[in-house]
């Protein structure tokens, strides 16, 4: 149950719900990091950038992956998962909720189409090595087609580069409208804002990028193979550049909410100089922000190498990840204990196990990262040509 904070003022008995819990903060989270990690596939696929080749294609398995669980969230929150194809039979065009399935099943759609193509002259040359089931799977995924001629492979090029340049706009458009959502609610003082659309999506980008970064590290670790320096110092340019950029963004939609004085705005100090300061301040921007955006800046301008850069680069984007994650919480749960009037704060206890608890939220964030694995295992995305051990 929803709890009132007894020394925030007071509720009305219809504000005593907070609506949109756990799973909610998860959704966008997800989506965020499909986003990012398209973001990094870009760089490579379209721009030619060619110091993120390593990661290029790990992070279109990883898009693929994430992508796969985030309407996982909603429907666990909504309920009835059955049902969910009316909502794409019958749709409410007027709502942006409502919008996701055909956003989300074009964007799907559009990764599956790049990651097969990029696999594809990989899957017919496994299809000629293996036996039994192993060549019938891959045959099948290469369409029982075995053509890798110079012809054929200039028509993936061209397939391949169309899909990216299309995915761009649709991966960031499908998490920008995530934050059109709650720039659009005039009910919340916490959300209404025209910076959020913009806000999301940065923070979007940094969080894939940071994910990247984790990703290659590690799995270079686990492969005993070199990390790429070049690759990983791009990763690093690419996140502290996005992250200063994102960092301004957030400090100016606080400093406008609080200049503009709308109504409400005095119970809104009150909490985040309260309750939230610990969440807001301290972890979300001083550690999560300022902290990694500081130590990235001087790796670069030192010219860190070695052992040291890629210790400094793990702890800025783990720091990254954490900074996303709490400003998604702090944004859909810190959103709703502002009650709707302004005239008091709730507090959001969450549970340990249940519909919506700690567990299964934990649950829905580990599952892409297992797909993952199993997607790295049948299709080695690795630059180098090398097997994972």
């Amino acid at each position: 149950m929803t709890e009132i904070a007894p020394f925030t003022g007071y509720v009305y008995p219809n504000e005593t719900i907070i609506p949109w819990g756990v799973l909610i903060v998860i959704y966008p989270y997800l989506t965020g990091l499909v986003a990012g990690a398209f973001t990094v596939s870009s760089f490579y696929h379209v721009f030619g950038m060619q110091q993120f080749k390593p990661v290029a294609r790990l992070a279109l398995l990883t898009s693929l992956s994430v992508m796969l669980f985030v309407p996982a969230p909603l429907l666990l929150h909504l309920g009835h998962a059955e049902r969910s194809y009316y909502s794409m039979i019958t749709p409410h065009l007027t709502s942006a909720f409502a919008m996701f399935g055909f956003f989300a099943a074009f964007y799907t759609i559009l990764l599956v189409l790049e990651v097969w193509f990029v696999f594809r002259v990989d899957n017919v040359e496994r299809a000629k090595k293996s036996t039994g089931l192993a060549r019938v799977f891959y045959r099948a995924v290469t369409l029982w087609s075995d053509d890798v001629s110079p012809r054929a492979r200039v028509i993936d090029k061209k397939w391949l580069l169309t899909l990216a340049i299309v995915g761009i706009p649709s991966a960031h458009g499908l998490h920008g409208y995530i934050g059109f959502v709650y720039g659009s609610l005039k009910a919340r003082q916490w959300w209404e804002s025209d910076l959020m659309p913009i806000i999301f999506l940065f923070s979007a980008i940094v969080s894939g990028i940071a994910l990247l970064m984790v990703l290659y590290v590690l799995t270079s670790k686990l492969r005993r193979v070199r990390i790429d320096h070049q690759c990983l110092k791009g990763l690093t340019l690419a996140l502290w550049g996005f992250l200063m950029f994102t960092v301004i963004l957030e400090g100016l939609e606080f400093a406008n909410l609080v200049y503009k004085g709308k109504e409400g705005v005095d119970m809104i100090m009150a909490y985040v100089q309260g309750p939230l300061f610990w969440r807001y301040f301290v972890l979300q921007f001083g550690f999560g922000a300022l902290l990694p955006v500081a130590l990235m800046g001087l790796m670069i301008a030192f010219g860190t190498r070695g052992k040291a850069f890629v210790t400094g680069a793990m702890v800025s984007a783990f720091l990254v990840l954490m900074n996303v994650l709490l400003m998604r919480w702090n944004v859909v749960i810190g959103g709703q204990e502002i009650s709707k009037t302004g005239k008091g704060l709730l507090t959001y206890p969450m549970t340990l196990f249940g519909h919506e608890s700690f567990v299964s939220a934990s649950v829905l964030m580990i599952a892409p990262f297992i797909l993952l694995w199993v997607l790295v295992r049948l299709f080695p995305p690795w630059a180098d040509g090398s097997a994972n051990k």
